[in-house]
């Protein structure tokens, strides 16, 4: 089959008197295709015919009534399903090879006489009248801290006119995680849209009853209330209505992934470092988006006086165990707390208790349910004086800090069955009272040494035996002249090079006068 161009070119050729051979071979074909083509006075895309007939027969000609009924029952089943019941119902009579054959007739069958599709209706923004958020997990870009891995989200929230955005770290997609991210997002653009649109998060969304009525959570709501929000929601496994941050996701761990790649390290010596390499990413992204951001800037509603601080609170009391109950997880706290009734405030990422008005102290909030998290610090005290408790104690294992008190107490167990939990409590108390890195490496060093870590030889280690303290200071007292003031004089008459000192001040402030041979030594 020829093309138009070179079927035209003929034409112009024939046109401007060209004889029909030289014409043809200027355009590239044979005197008998120009001639049909001159007589058919069409070209070749005009003369093409629909092709009605299969080249082959048809190899699911006999099952494909059965295929169609299939479809027409469930219209989600995928031809490789099928396929693999046509082979099972008739054994040897289709290869591995023809699936491919039969997806393409499916998707004829679909396009033709298949069920309606759902249509996605591009949308055009306004400005200031809505923000998109959602929770992305990081754990494909491996981040770690210090060396240790760091599964984590982000809170990612979108305008979506200028698609100005910013993000926050979170461990658990958790109302506090959404209030402290949303709330810090605002605070950082420097206004408020009229809209905000969630996915279908729990920790802002209830169910009210079986029918499936739906409300927002009273904590959410006062939160959209504070900043005068309307809160909408996206339908349940309907991701695309929430497209702007789902695809803004994709295009920053994109980004990010490019960024850590040029850095040459995905590890980082701590959170608020890796924070800040979100924050450098994110303020450059929207450098690009500064034209369109200031035609919405000046339609943002104005941020509140001061900001919210969410936070939910509960009143625990300690146990006699020394511990407290938040959220089904257990934490200890110090022993001189147990009977008090504690206010404790739920962040994202760490609880803060108080007794009173008076904060006592802040602990790293756990995820999930059923957790526990013991210091040891806040129940040695207690526990090296019982250290027949130290062996069937509930959280036995989270009294070991490191590998090398593990190993340590594995050790006196070896070789000192019957006072093992004794020594290894004391060194527990050791590294409460002085320091845990110091204990630390005397444990490591009596491992290298092959010793016995004994309390008495980890005491020694940390606290080496201190040289005694002289047991007064020395008084120092100024010398008596032992020169008269008259020899001064003689000094002052043989030695023009002397420097001449009031007579007063010998008086009041006495000092040493050297003989006059060697102050002309010193002088020469």
């Amino acid at each position: 089959m020829k093309k138009d161009s070179e079927v035209q070119l003929y034409m112009r050729l024939r046109r401007k008197g060209t004889s029909q051979t030289l014409a043809a071979a200027k355009a590239g074909m044979s005197e008998r295709t120009a001639r049909k083509y001159e007589q058919a006075k069409a070209l070749p895309s005009q003369l093409k015919q629909p092709h009605t007939h299969r080249t082959r027969p048809n190899p699911f000609g006999d099952d494909w009534a059965w295929v169609t009924d299939q479809l027409e029952r469930d219209a989600a089943l995928q031809a490789t399903t099928l396929f693999a019941l046509l082979v099972e119902k008739q054994p040897g009579k289709y290869q591995a090879v023809q699936v491919r054959t039969l997806q393409r007739h499916i998707a004829t069958w679909r396009a033709l006489a298949g069920p309606e599709q759902t249509v996605i209706f591009p949308q055009s923004p306004k400005p200031a009248r809505m923000a998109q958020s959602d929770f992305t997990h990081m754990e494909d870009l491996h981040i770690t801290i210090a060396g240790q891995p760091f599964p984590h989200l982000l809170y990612h929230l979108v305008l979506t006119y200028s698609n100005v955005e910013a993000v926050s770290i979170c461990l658990s997609e958790t109302f506090e995680a959404l209030a402290e991210g949303l709330e810090a997002a605002l605070w950082q653009i420097g206004g408020v849209p009229e809209l905000h649109r969630t996915d279908h998060l729990s920790a802002a969304i209830r169910r009210l009853d079986r029918e499936g009525r739906e409300d927002f959570t009273e904590n959410y709501q006062a939160l959209m209330n504070h900043y005068a929000m309307q809160p909408t929601w996206n339908n349940l496994g309907v991701s695309h209505e929430n497209g702007d941050v789902e695809q803004s996701h994709f295009r920053f761990k994109q980004a990010l992934d490019q960024s850590l790649r040029v850095r040459g390290s995905r590890d980082f010596g701590d959170q608020s470092s890796y924070l800040r390499c979100l924050e450098d990413l994110t303020r450059k992204r929207n450098l690009t988006r500064s034209v369109r951001f200031e035609e919405e800037r000046p339609l943002l509603k104005a941020l509140p006086t001061k900001p919210l601080q969410p936070c939910r609170e509960m009143r625990v009391t300690v146990s006699r165990f020394s511990t407290i109950q938040v959220l089904v997880n257990t934490y200890s706290v110090p022993s001189r707390l147990i009977g008090t009734t504690l206010t404790v405030r739920i962040h994202s990422q760490r609880l803060e208790a108080y007794v009173g008005p008076s904060h006592t102290l802040t602990l790293p909030r756990l995820l999930g349910q059923h957790q526990h998290l013991i210091n040891y610090r806040h129940l040695i005290w207690s526990l090296v004086q019982k250290p027949g408790a130290f062996a069937a104690y509930r959280y036995h294992a989270a009294l070991f800090p490191t590998t090398a008190f593990r190993y340590a107490y594995d050790q006196l167990q070896k070789e000192l069955p019957g006072r093992s939990d004794a020594h290894y409590l004391k060194i527990l108390h050791l590294a409460a009272t002085i320091s845990e890195s110091e204990v630390e490496a005397a444990l490591n060093l009596l491992e290298e040494t092959q010793l016995t870590p004994t309390f008495e030889r980890v005491r020694e280690l940390v606290q080496p035996e201190q040289k005694p303290r002289l047991a007064a200071v020395l008084q120092l007292h100024p010398p008596a002249p032992h020169l008269q003031l008259a020899r001064y004089d003689q000094l002052l008459q043989s030695s023009p090079l002397a420097v001449a000192v009031p007579r007063q001040l010998l008086a009041t402030n006495p000092v040493t006068i050297a003989e006059p041979a060697e102050l002309r030594c010193a002088n020469e």
